[in-house]
């Protein structure tokens, strides 16, 4: 555990941010979901209504820090890709 006051700041902090990011990448992962369930669904128009979402939230997620910058690239890339299919 923390002694000093600044550890215990910087403690609190990583908690806090923590707990952010994680639902930041939560959001990212259940847009992503759906996006992929209407697609298998048959519902392909829905999807790529959707589609505009799901890159939103992963431009969040990486201008952030929750994941990388070639991540975000890589997930919106597959995700076209198989809206594509």
């Amino acid at each position: 555990m923390p002694i000093t006051r600044s550890a215990k700041k910087a403690l609190r902090q990583s908690i806090k941010r923590n707990k952010i990011n994680l639902k930041r990448k939560e959001a990212m992962k259940d847009v992503v979901k759906q996006v992929k369930k209407l697609k298998i669904a048959g519902k392909t128009d829905e999807a790529i209504k959707l589609l505009s979402s799901a890159y939103k939230s992963i431009d969040k997620a990486c201008k952030r820090g929750v994941i990388k910058k070639n991540t975000a690239s890589r997930k919106k890339s597959r995700l076209a890709k198989f809206l594509k299919k």
